[in-house]
């Protein structure tokens, strides 16, 4: 997987110094990052972070743009100066100019989410049902005490859980 992505940056870099004239450093390249966002550039640490799950699932349209979306990114931070706008007209000259690719600034990959464990606590309410995330379901365990808004009950734990 990041022998195509580690191509692709080098690539988008060629293109680049071809374009300006110039040669520019190259970043570290980082697969540590998931979530939703498919990448990630950080300018002053001279660093690219993506996802590779996104990137297994989208493998074609990551390449092509998501990479050069973010390569985009440290190049016009590198060309420019740190006083732009991220998706401002000199990221956008990079990703037309250079690249030719729209300038999207989002991706529209599906991302799932991630399933959460939901601990139901109960108040004296009729359908008081509050689902606590496990955060939520330590603290109480603690001794935090939460309680209904309406009803002003301590919540109690139902000894139910149920996954989301």
């Amino acid at each position: 997987m990041p022998e195509l992505i580690h191509a692709r940056v080098e690539a988008c870099y060629r293109q680049a110094e071809d374009f300006f004239k110039r040669r520019f450093p190259r970043p570290e390249v980082s697969f540590k990052l998931r979530g939703q966002k498919a990448g990630v550039a950080h300018l002053t640490e001279n660093l690219l972070r993506f996802n590779p799950k996104l990137y297994t699932e989208n493998r074609e349209h990551f390449l092509l743009q998501t990479v050069a979306h973010e390569v985009a990114h440290l190049v016009a931070h590198q060309m420019f100066g740190g006083r732009i706008q991220p998706h401002g007209e000199e990221w956008q000259l990079i990703m037309r100019g250079v690249y030719e690719l729209p300038p999207d600034r989002c991706h529209s990959y599906a991302v799932s989410r991630r399933k959460s464990t939901r601990y139901l606590y109960q108040c004296q309410c009729p359908n008081g049902e509050f689902p606590f995330s496990a955060q939520r379901h330590s603290l109480v365990r603690q001794g935090r005490r939460y309680f209904c808004r309406r009803c002003r009950a301590t919540l109690v734990f139902s000894g139910e859980q149920r996954v989301e």
